[in-house]
């Protein structure tokens, strides 16, 4: 790692230099994320599958596959040791009644005219949530993510990740 001091004669040119670099890997970096957006919008669920195997090295037989099923979560559940597992389920109580209190309440106003005025909140159709996987699992990241999601109405989980997932999102 470089390391800048700003005591030192040379920083100015050095801080420049590192703000270059960082310029050209967003530059790259931009430049890569719209290409896949654009072949997920092209492509739709081939490209996404596709660009699923390259990125994830996972390849799905179908978009269908992508979806996570209450099996799946039950078997992977079943596999957390019993302290663990009273842990999380503690913790997702709790954070599950704390995001279901603050949900509005749908309302209703009788006018004088004989009308009825109101608001309605309804769930979500879809949601992207972001869950670290790489060096370190943090069950926690899916908790405070994933039950506010659940509060909200959403009830379908898809594996998915990078700048293909939120092209899914995005265009459908």
């Amino acid at each position: 790692m470089k390391r800048l001091d700003v005591r030192e004669a040379g920083f100015e040119a050095g801080f420049a230099a590192l703000l270059d670099m960082a310029r050209e890997t967003t530059a790259k970096v931009d430049a890569a994320v719209a290409g896949i957006l654009a072949e997920v919008r092209a492509g739709g669920d081939a490209a996404l599958l596709a660009l699923t195997g390259r990125f994830d090295g996972w390849a799905p037989a179908d978009a269908t596959a992508l979806r996570v099923t209450a099996a799946e979560i039950d078997a992977t559940t079943a596999g957390i040791p019993a302290g663990l597992l009273a842990a999380l389920d503690l913790a997702a109580e709790r954070i599950e009644r704390f995001h279901a209190a603050q949900r509005p309440a749908d309302l209703e106003l009788p006018d004088p005219a004989g009308l009825t005025l109101g608001m309605r909140w309804t769930a979500l159709d879809a949601v992207g949530l972001y869950v670290p996987g790489g060096k370190a699992a943090y069950p926690s990241s899916v908790l405070m993510n994933a039950l506010p999601a659940r509060v909200a109405g959403v009830t379908e989980v898809y594996r998915i990740g990078g700048a293909q997932a939120v092209a899914a999102l995005a265009f459908g």
